[in-house]
């Protein structure tokens, strides 16, 4: 049965931060000047869907540059295959499982569902915040479209975006639906046209909104630069999740892409790739280039239904293969993080809140848990940050729950009702070849260690879709019947 989050978690091998997060011996403290961070987030990008991470036919100059001159993380893993419970894990430092978000909020979820992510839970954002920063976050937010969860109320000073799960990307579009919407007395809109928002002011956009949210991150690096303190941004680009909208003049520069999804799919990654450049731009005239941390990743895998590619990976997004969860990311920090550089240890987007808030020199309320731990310092010196330590996913189906962990060169998965599996996935990244007969002891282990962590989750707060609670409630769901069980 789900019980309450416990403190002491003496079983559980993720590190548990309270208080404030202590040094570590690479940065110069005595510089007064802390890092601006800037976290670049892309919607649904597959793994291979950036030139650092092997695409050959999608063009990115702009990230390539960045990663090249920073290190790119081979190992780099989400809490959740699934947009919202990754998101609400990056911010809160915790498994979105802990605290009943283990689901998507659903489409016009302020309707239907009326809550967000746990008001208990202190964004990444509000530490900063308090500590001095200047904060925005920009683009996609899917933790709450009701006022007591708006970014505004989570730690940040300025939002431009939508609250939902996604949109449509061509203004005069979407915004000729809504009006015939609005015409026809429609209440109930589908959130994908309704209009952006500039802290919680209708903002009816003329450009293509991926260019639009670029524009509005380089208007905030320019007055955030006025403000004489650091600044933490948090840009959530919604590409290139469906649906699938290019620019004209972007499909033309893929024409030799025959898949039209995958031309299209392409033309909204160079679109990021665009508005990267631009931002890199504001922040060199701005000064601010040089003390900045920028972070890029996925939210989660990529579609290969919808024209992602997460080669060499198996799986893609909500699975808990490694395609579901295993994302492309890179840190660029001038003079700080190594450059030209590969990070090859497993780390995970929970390890932003430590790490982020231990540079800002911030203060984590002494009741916060945390599932992460500040890697900079291993990134910094190239050693294993999480060694003998798992990284767990869990997808909930219909009536059963997907279940991947990683513990060092290992990856165990049970998936869509087959039986446990065991990889060495540094030496078979693709899980083609499963280990689980000649190493079963290493297999008990991770299991154990997922069944352990199991017991900290929460009942979801919500489901999507709807018609899940029912089969959650009579089958059980909150017990994990089989999941653990290493003879099915």
């Amino acid at each position: 049965m789900y019980k309450k989050a416990n403190v002491m978690r003496k079983l559980f091998p993720a590190i548990l931060l309270l208080g404030t997060v202590t040094g570590f011996s690479q940065i110069d403290k005595s510089n007064k000047t802390r890092p601006n961070i800037l976290v670049i987030l892309c919607d649904d990008l597959g793994y291979a869907d950036v030139g650092f991470n092997g695409a050959t036919d999608i063009i990115t100059p702009e990230l390539d540059k960045l990663a090249k001159e920073g290190t790119i993380f081979s190992s780099a893993y989400v809490a959740h295959p699934f947009c919202g419970p990754s998101r609400a894990a990056l911010l809160t430092g915790r498994y979105p499982h802990e605290f009943g978000s283990q689901f998507n909020l659903p489409a016009n979820s302020e309707k239907s569902v009326g809550e967000g992510i746990p008001l208990s839970e202190t964004f990444m954002s509000k530490v900063l915040q308090e500590s001095g920063y200047y904060t925005g976050a920009i683009g996609k937010w899917h933790l709450g479209a009701v006022p007591a969860f708006h970014p505004n109320k989570r730690g940040f000073d300025d939002f431009f975006g939508f609250l939902g799960g996604g949109h449509n990307y061509i203004p005069s579009d979407y915004r000729a639906k809504y009006d015939k919407q609005i015409a026809a007395g429609n209440k109930n809109i589908w959130d994908y046209l309704t209009p952006l928002e500039h802290n919680g002011k209708d903002m009816y956009e003329t450009e293509y909104i991926t260019d639009a949210f670029s524009r509005e991150a380089v208007r905030f690096v320019g007055e955030a630069s006025k403000k004489g303190t650091p600044f933490f941004l948090y840009l959530a680009y919604n590409a290139p999740h469906t649906p699938l909208e290019a620019k004209k003049e972007d499909l033309k520069m893929f024409e030799s892409i025959q898949d039209k999804d995958r031309r299209a799919y392409a033309a909204m990654v160079y679109a990021v790739d665009r508005g990267v450049g631009k931002i890199v731009a504001a922040l060199k005239a701005n000064k601010q280039y040089e003390n900045t941390l920028i972070i890029f990743l996925s939210d989660n895998g990529g579609r290969s239904d919808k024209g992602a590619n997460n080669f060499p990976l198996q799986g893609d997004k909500g699975d808990v293969l490694e395609g579901g969860f295993r994302v492309p990311m890179f840190f660029h920090w001038p003079n700080h993080v190594p450059a030209g550089k590969r990070f090859d240890y497993n780390v995970s987007s929970l390890d932003f809140y430590p790490t982020f808030t231990n540079l800002a020199k911030a203060k984590i309320p002494n009741d916060k848990k945390i599932e992460g731990k500040d890697i900079l310092n291993d990134v910094i010196t190239n050693n294993n940050p999480r060694k003998g330590e798992m990284i767990f996913a869990m997808r909930h189906r219909a009536g059963f729950s997907d279940v991947g962990i990683r513990l060092d060169q290992w990856k165990a998965v049970k998936a869509k009702k087959a039986p446990w599996k065991l990889y060495n996935i540094t030496e078979d990244i693709g899980e083609t070849t499963d280990l689980s007969k000649q190493y079963p002891e290493e297999l008990k282990e991770m299991v154990e260690g997922a069944k352990r962590w199991s017991k900290e989750h929460s009942e979801p707060k919500w489901f999507d879709p709807e018609s899940l609670r029912e089969i959650w409630s009579d089958q059980h769901m909150d017990q994990f019947p089989g999941v653990f069980n290493l003879s099915k």
